[in-house]
This record gives C-alpha cells, structure tokens and sequence, in this order.
C-alpha cells in the first residue's frame, strides 16, 4: 500500500520569543521639544544631573554592552538644537543623549517564519554533523519586524542544538566606505523610467565606482549651481534608491545571535518581513549568501534583496523589473543554462517561475502552479529556495485552504527545465496540530526555507505567527509519497 502522507516528526524544542531582548533607537520628538528638553536638562546643577545619570545607567548598564557610548550618539543627532551657551559637560550630553533614547524588544510580539542555511564556518564539527544558521522574522512594538539569528548543529541522526542565546543585542553599523557600481545604478534608475539630463548631469562627474558621500556632495554641488535646471523630483528618486541600497557590518565580537538587522531605510521603515535565505554557489566563486525578503513602510510593499558572505557584512540592494512585485520571492541555489532564476508570487494567488541574466533584473515571469488541493483551494506560494534533488528541484509550498488555514507542502520540478512540475503531494507535509494552532495569526503553519542533512528535509517553522519549531522528514518517504503532475 502506498503511502499517501510521509511521517513527519516535530522537535519538542520550540523558538519562543523573549521579550526582554532590547535594542536601543532614538527617541526624537518633533524638532519644536527639541531646544525644550535640553534646556531642561542644561538648568540643573552639575550634582543633580550626575545623580539622575547614575540612577538611569543603574537601571539600564546592564542591559546594553556600553550604554554610555548610545547616549553620546543620540546626543551628537540632537547637539545642532542645543541653544544655550556654554557648551553642556560631558555628564548632561549624555544624560541629554539618554533622554533621546528608547529601548525597542524586538521579539515582544513574535518570533517565526524562520529559514535555515548551513553556517560558512563548520570548523571543529564533528564528521556526520553540520553547523547551521536559521534566520527569524521578530516583531515588536508596533508590529514593526526585523531580521535575527540563531545557529546550532544537527547531528548525524538529525536530532539538533541549538547554540545559548546572547542577553545583548546589537544593531549594526552603515557602511559608508561602501562603493555602488555607477553602471549598475544608473541602470536600476532606467528601469524606474526617470532617466534623463538630470541624472546625466549628476553622474557626469562621478567615477565608475562612488561613494555615498560622493553622491550626496555631487548632488549638492548641482543644486547650488542650477537651481532652476534640476529635476527635484528626480533627485528624490536618486536619494531613495541610495537609500535603499546599502551596507551595513556588525562587529565580529560578537555572538550571532546578538545580531539584528533592523530597519534602515525609508522604504522598510514599518518591516523587514520573511527572509528566504539560500546558500548560493558559482562555479569558480566562494559560496555567497543570499535572502529576498519584503521591505514594507506602512503603505507599499517592496521585494528586496540581501546579500552576505560571512553574516558580518550585508549589502541590501534593490530588486528591479516589471515581474518584482507582491511577496514570497524564492531564489535558486545556483544558476540554470547561465541564468539566475527565481520564484514569486505576482499575483498573490499562484506560483510563478522568473529567469533573468542579471540578480538585480527581473522583467519576465511564467505561471508554474495553480491551486489544485482542496487545503490550497484559496492561494498557494512558496516556502523557501528551492534544494536540488537527484530527482528534481524540490519545492515547499503553503496552502491556504477554509478558514484561513495554511498548511506545508512539496512539489518536484524539472532540474534542467523547472517550469515543469513533475510531481507534487497530494496531501499536506505539515497542517497545524492543536498546539500550533493558536496565535497571533491562528491556524498557521509557515516556513521561509529548509534544508537537507543525512537524506532527511530538516524543516523550521512559524506557529501561527508567534513562535517557531523545527520538523523533519526521510526524502525517501517523501518522494516515494509524491505522485506525478498532471
């Protein structure tokens, strides 16, 4: 008898979300309170405002590595606004700096859609076992989402560790010695459909490689020179995509799990929501990272993408083409036929396959699933890059099917032609079961990627929105449950 479901086995190890998990942000209110505060602050005594600095680092010192340092910062954004003379002492900028800064619990809401890669740096793993990464969407305050880490080993009989969870958090630095390729950005630019003697004259004078200060100086130069003559709203749009395409380090120090990625630019200031991250390889090249993930600011989603070698240094770069749109953009592990290619989601209903001779451009999209099941019947997309099988490309699906479930399953596509289904699951891998069920966002089940280790799909995934776990399946229960396409 033909099994129509492979055993799917659940962890009793769940990712639950932690609340005390900070990081610090500015706390800037309207640039009129500004001048306000700070007089408040400059009209006590040196006593007085050296007690009140003593008892704030006594509360807060042991919650940050140097909170000292994230005062002054927060007060070097706010010194233009100091009014009085003289100059305040050092304990009123930073006790100033404190009063412009806040803590954010980045996972207070929610800790899940998590996907998995294996770590750069397997150094000292045991042979039989692997050293993983996962990445995880956290959500606080706000609903507004990040990216953050954990790593462990899987051992050889799949069981895993997960690695001690760091106290601290860090948020990282902006690259500004980072160089954008001026063909590439001006290119990006034409497909925005904006190109024209403004943005001529701003790249006149720039060299093949430009920093953003360069940018930012060229751009002044020409404002003050042509008032008249330049486009305004062309160098808004010139501004956004620098904005958007940046780089950021964090220090090497520190635990991965103290890194997040929290939003930077305009365009993703609401979220950075659902990285799919993908182990990528080039034949001839070191293995780079990659993860597509959607940039949301309140009013328009944004598909992204995000690339690291070492998860130290990230560049986060814009995807550009008529097909870049909605969510769920999965990238392949390598190129076919000398082409980078992609799964979306254009119409938020379907699967899609994209081709494209260049990561950064994607203008064609071909449709490669319909929902078929009756726990699909509402909208289907993917669930992570897909991992390369002797016997095809294999793919994990959502379904959405009655009263909003989602549920995972997996499909195979061609390897040398995957626009072609050749054969799927019938029934679902994972629905959720009466624990899993309850959330934020009931009766979800949801993952962002998987892997393979020991001829077993190790999957991570998100409970209902709020908490994560981890399940696996033989591949040879798996693909023997497939049945072919048709």
């Amino acid at each position: 008898m033909t099994l129509k479901k492979p055993i799917v086995r659940r962890s009793r190890t769940k990712i639950l979300r932690n609340s005390s998990r900070v990081i610090t942000r500015s706390h800037i209110p309207e640039i009129s309170r500004i001048p306000k505060i700070i007089a408040r602050v400059v009209n006590i005594s040196e006593e007085k405002a050296e007690e009140i600095l003593h008892s704030v680092n006594g509360h807060f010192i042991t919650r940050h590595k140097n909170i000292e340092a994230i005062f002054k910062e927060n007060f070097d954004k706010i010194s233009r606004y100091i009014l009085e003379d003289p100059h305040p002492s050092a304990t009123k900028q930073l006790l100033i700096g404190a009063l412009f800064t806040m803590e954010y619990s980045i996972e207070s809401a929610a800790l899940f859609n998590p996907s998995m890669v294996p770590h750069p740096d397997q150094t000292g793993v045991a042979e039989g076992c692997l050293r993983f990464i996962m990445s995880l969407r956290a959500t606080g305050e706000g609903h507004i989402s990040s990216i953050v880490f954990r790593s462990g080993i899987l051992k050889e009989d799949c069981t895993f560790m997960i690695d001690p969870v760091s106290e601290y958090l860090e948020t990282p630095r902006i690259r500004h010695d980072q160089s954008y390729d001026t063909h590439l950005f001006q290119t990006k630019l034409k497909s925005m459909k904006i190109y024209g003697d403004t943005i001529e004259r701003v790249f006149k004078k720039l060299p093949a490689q430009f920093t953003f200060d360069e940018l930012k100086t060229r751009i002044s130069s020409l404002q003050l020179k042509n008032k008249e003559d330049i486009d305004k709203e062309v160098l808004q749009n010139i501004n956004w995509l620098a904005d958007s395409n940046y780089f950021i380090r964090f220090d090497s120090k520190n635990d991965i799990s103290e890194r997040v990625i929290f939003p930077q630019s305009e365009n993703e200031n609401r979220g950075i929501e659902d990285a799919r991250f993908v182990r990528f390889i080039e034949e001839g090249k070191q293995p780079i990272y990659y993860a597509t993930y959607t940039a949301y600011n309140g009013i328009r989603i944004l598909p992204q993408l995000l690339m690291t070698k070492d998860f130290l240094n990230f560049d986060i770069l814009t995807l550009n083409g008529k097909a870049v749109q909605n969510k769920g953009m999965a990238l392949f592990p390598r190129k076919i036929d000398g082409k980078y290619v992609m799964l979306s989601r254009q119409d938020g209903e379907n699967n899609y396959i994209m081709f494209s001779d260049n990561m950064h451009f994607w203008d064609t999209a071909k449709l490669i699933q319909e929902p078929k099941m009756p726990w699909e019947f509402f909208q289907i997309g993917n669930c992570g890059s897909p991992i390369e099988l002797k016997e095809g490309w294999l793919v994990l699906t959502h379904g959405v099917g009655a009263m909003r479930q989602y549920s995972i399953g997996a499909v195979l596509l061609d390897l040398k032609d995957p626009t072609k289904m050749i054969a799927r699951l019938e029934e679902p891998l994972l629905t959720p079961n009466e624990e899993e069920r309850e959330g934020y966002v009931p009766n979800v089940v949801y993952s962002c990627g998987g892997l393979i280790h020991q001829d077993t799909l190790i999957i991570p995934y998100a409970m209902s929105d709020i908490s994560s776990g981890i399940s696996s399946v033989k591949l040879s229960d798996l693909i023997a449950c497939m049945v072919p396409y048709n």
